[in-house]
């Protein structure tokens, strides 16, 4: 693949069923399918509705669509501005290491700087050494002293009814 042939874009109310497609794939990747219930219309609605959370980017080759990224605005109270944070990359097999992954997170660091954002952050699965190792030789710094946390489903329900 030659460089001058792959355009990166914004996402478009168009492109939803091929988020979608893109979501499904990154999630088999990361053998987690059956936890997608992500549809067109949330999807619709969550990047392209009235009160949309998050924007999208679609990398093709040749007009074909190859990899995405979907990322957000959250905020550092220590730096007093918002960030960029990316919730997925993902290229699809037959175009990794031809340098795509990388054209994204650079297209992603000048929408943060445009933006007046202090930082980009994004995670990995501990598992995904090649991401890992990757990510890391970007520059990027592991976060040793940070642990995720998440509350979903029910659980999630239960605390917002709590007294």
């Amino acid at each position: 693949m030659s460089s001058g042939k792959l355009f990166i874009r914004q996402a478009t109310e168009h492109d939803v069923p091929l988020l979608l497609d893109f979501i499904r794939a990154i999630a088999e990747y990361e053998k987690r399918l059956q936890e997608v219930v992500a549809t067109e219309k949330s999807i619709r609605e969550s990047l392209f509705g009235k009160q949309s959370t998050a924007e999208g980017l679609i990398a093709e080759h040749e007009n074909e669509p190859v990899a995405f990224a979907v990322y957000f605005h959250n905020f550092s109270t220590f730096m007093g501005r918002r960030g960029l944070y990316l919730e997925d990359l993902f290229v699809k097999p037959e175009f990794r290491r031809q340098g795509i992954g990388k054209k994204l997170l650079v297209h992603l660091a000048k929408i943060a700087v445009d933006r007046g954002c202090r930082r980009f952050e994004w995670s990995a699965l501990d598992w995904n050494e090649p991401a890992i190792r990757f990510y890391e030789e970007l520059g990027a710094q592991k976060m040793e002293q940070y642990r995720l946390f998440r509350i979903t489903g029910t659980a999630l329900e239960q605390l917002a009814a709590s007294v």
